[in-house]
């Protein structure tokens, strides 16, 4: 199966120290991957490098088999959207103008909003549930508010590949469902997504792939209950993961032991 979007042996570099060191990762359309590690792992940074925010010292990102330099910078932005959990937007700017900015590799500079922009930004408002709040200036919002609306920007792009960091930070357990379901939504219309996702128990219940960053490496990646049963989990999180099978789920509840103690 072709990868939609394909990181080739990745080398990043930040100053004079190596963050990357030859990662490989690959993401195909319709599909849910996690990617989880500890804390400088380097999630971040490879998440920038696939979208194409970073320059990689080595290695190179392909989309639909061809690398990033063949590609014209519009054509990429339209077909990747990165939605960072510390993303903000100027105070004043209202939510639906914030929001509408991710019609901007569609349509370029200084030219107003069609008939298809303003649709796409209206369904990623109700996709996002955050309609009432289309007319709030962004400085009014909470942390969680201004998240559903980065990510409401991200799914007005309407991309061919989603890449999210951190998407649930900062959300209550109500808009967590909502957003993996919204994710799993745009996935279902062929849409790849790939997420950095801290709380391991919900990253195991909404991936069908995980892969796991440790020190700069992918040190494990397949199903996440074998990588987070793993040896690779253990050791980068220096605690022991278990999973215990729930007849009433679809998937498995996981245990946490500090291997310290």
């Amino acid at each position: 199966m072709i990868p939609l979007l394909e990181a080739r042996d990745l080398v990043v570099e930040r100053g004079r120290s190596r963050v990357l060191h030859g990662v490989s990762l690959s993401l195909h359309a319709g599909e849910a991957l996690a990617l989880v590690g500890p804390n400088a792992a380097g999630k971040s940074t490879l998440l920038r490098t696939m979208a194409g925010l970073l320059v990689a010292r080595a290695g190179e990102v392909r989309l639909k088999e061809r690398p990033a330099a063949a590609w014209k910078r519009d054509e990429w932005a339209r077909a990747i959207a990165l939605v960072a959990a510390e993303e903000e937007g100027a105070s004043m700017l209202q939510v639906a103008d914030r929001v509408a900015l991710g019609r901007y590799p569609h349509r370029g500079p200084f030219r107003p909003l069609t008939g298809r922009d303003r649709e796409a930004v209206d369904r990623a408002l109700a996709q996002t549930g955050i309609e009432h709040l289309a007319g709030r200036p962004l400085g009014t919002l909470s942390a969680g508010e201004r998240q559903l609306a980065a990510l409401a920007r991200g799914l007005a792009q309407e991309p061919e590949v989603l890449l999210l960091d951190e998407p649930a930070a900062h959300l209550d357990i109500g808009h967590q469902l909502r957003l993996f379901g919204v994710l799993d939504e745009v996935r279902r219309r062929g849409v790849a997504v790939l997420a950095v996702v801290h709380d391991l128990q919900r990253a195991g219940a909404w991936a069908e792939r995980m892969a796991l960053l440790f020190d700069g490496r992918v040190v494990d990646e397949g199903a996440p209950r074998v990588v987070l049963s793993g040896e690779g989990a253990a050791e980068a999180f220096g605690v022991t993961i278990t999973a215990h099978a729930i007849e009433t789920l679809p998937h498995p509840l996981y245990s946490f032991t500090s291997r310290s103690s």
